[in-house]
């Protein structure tokens, strides 16, 4: 049985959304600082490790932890897995606010994809905010056919992977525990840390280096990102559990801003007019797509 009226804690869910991407781009910032300290397959196994025992004891204080179908929260972990693999490794290659622009491509996909699979085709709005999303992707990349790099399409792989994982979740695991599937998800980063260090050892790889010995600081940065992880991952959980999706996936775009803090303030990234003006164009569109708050989401 469902309410008919909802009741929503908006308040909460706000400063819970907020709270969550700020915790989250702090952490990919942080990663992006120490790709020459750890290499990328040791985070994902101590980050998760670190994890894992208080998202389990969080998921069985709700009750009995029910991950729905356990193929497809699999499925969903391995897609979010490479998702991670494929953003991460652009972050040494390029400015932390361009990666994170063009990842931020991921709800205009989520739309496109979704209406793939109900087979609809979307709203006249949602065609509008997809031909914005891509001509910001352009304002923020500027491909050069004579100087192109594929580093720049590693964050709009990683958009589509995230964008391919939520549909997923919204066809086959709504009734999954979300501490369930977040127990799943670092299940896997632990695996496929394992399997990415099996080909370890490379010097001066990021995502192949050799294991680092953690002294006090290491320890330090893999707890925070521990803890980054757990706050993103149970402030999301909040979010949508007491916020109007729409209104939770549009502050969701705070993650941008914040962004942009820390690559000025780490790493002294001066954007120029295009740029800016591209970050703007992508977040806009990618509002225009979320659903109407009247009416039921769709996603």
């Amino acid at each position: 049985m469902t309410d008919a009226s909802p009741t929503y804690r908006t308040g909460r869910a706000a400063l819970a959304i907020v709270t969550a991407v700020l915790a989250l781009s702090l952490g990919d910032a942080v990663i992006k600082a120490t790709s020459l300290s750890l290499p990328l397959w040791q985070i994902f196994v101590l980050r998760s490790a670190l994890a894992l025992p208080f998202l389990l004891w969080l998921a069985r204080r709700r009750g009995p932890v029910a991950f729905g179908s356990l193929l497809w929260a699999l499925v969903r972990s391995v897609l979010l897995v490479l998702m991670w693999l494929s953003y991460y490794m652009a972050l040494p290659l390029m400015p932390l606010s361009l990666a994170a622009a063009t990842y931020y491509t991921a709800p205009i996909l989520i739309t496109v994809i979704a209406a793939f699979v109900a087979r609809r085709w979307p709203a006249p709005r949602v065609l509008l905010a997809i031909a914005l999303g891509f001509g910001g992707v352009i304002l923020v990349l500027r491909p050069d056919a004579s100087d192109f790099q594929i580093a720049t399409l590693l964050p709009l792989l990683a958009a589509f992977l995230y964008a391919s994982a939520m549909v997923l979740t919204w066809a086959k695991c709504r009734d999954a525990d979300p501490f369930a599937l977040a127990l799943a998800l670092n299940v896997a980063f632990i695996i496929g840390g394992i399997m990415l260090g099996l080909f370890s050892g490379r010097e001066g790889s990021f995502v192949f280096g050799p294991w680092q010995p953690l002294d006090a600081i290491l320890i330090g940065i893999t707890a925070a990102l521990a803890m980054a992880t757990l706050i993103g991952s149970v402030g999301a959980a909040i979010a949508y559990q007491n916020g109007p999706p729409a209104m939770v996936a549009a502050l969701d775009y705070s993650y941008l801003v914040f962004s942009l803090i820390w690559a000025v303030l780490f790493f002294g990234e001066r954007l120029d007019v295009l740029t800016l003006v591209g970050i703007v164009v992508i977040a806009g569109a990618g509002i225009l797509a979320l659903p109407r708050p009247e009416k039921a989401p769709r996603l």
